[in-house]
């Protein structure tokens, strides 16, 4: 029997610098492995425009996780785009959550899912809106969980294109 969340293929996660492009197969997408609710692109395609397509859920989780670099300021940004039949994505809030380690303390953002479906990708959050991400000093434990997550409003939603969550460094 096939499971049916999509579990994370680590070769899909490009390192650039002291960040890094996690590519849709890059990513745990739960119920990802169901057709009838994500199309997810072919192993070994190639491209910036591959994308996990969301057909329809009423839970969104898509999570993911890489190691980080101690003593640096990161930003989260997952590069979306609502094709012209979406649905369901207004008036709902879904959520960015960080942590880093184990024991590090969850960092969430509410964010819109929202751009005139049918137009270009866009990021969330939006750029003037960044996430934060301190990785402390002396850390031991550098890895970065994260996700973005609508699972509250108990509404179908569809039409999203993923095609990346970027980790990118800045400078605090």
């Amino acid at each position: 029997m096939t499971k049916p969340h999509y579990q994370a293929e680590k070769e899909e996660i490009i390192k650039e610098g002291d960040g890094c492009i996690i590519k849709p197969r890059g990513l745990n997408i739960v119920w990802g492995n169901d057709e009838r609710y994500w199309k997810i692109p072919a192993k070994g395609s190639a491209g910036d425009n591959d994308a996990a397509e969301l057909v329809q859920v009423s839970w969104l989780e898509v999570t993911g996780s890489v190691v980080l670099t101690p003593g640096k300021t990161y930003k989260l940004n997952f590069e979306v785009q609502l094709l012209s039949e979406a649905f369901g994505w207004t008036e709902i809030q879904a959520f960015l959550m960080t942590k880093v380690g184990k024991k590090g303390r969850y960092t969430w953002k509410r964010v819109k899912v929202q751009q005139q479906a049918g137009t270009d990708k866009f990021l969330i959050p939006k750029e003037e809106d960044e996430l934060r991400i301190e990785v402390p000093p002396g850390n031991t434990d550098n890895t970065l969980q994260f996700g973005l997550y609508e699972v509250w409003s108990g509404k179908w939603k569809g039409g999203l294109k993923i095609y990346n969550a970027q980790v990118t460094a800045i400078n605090p």
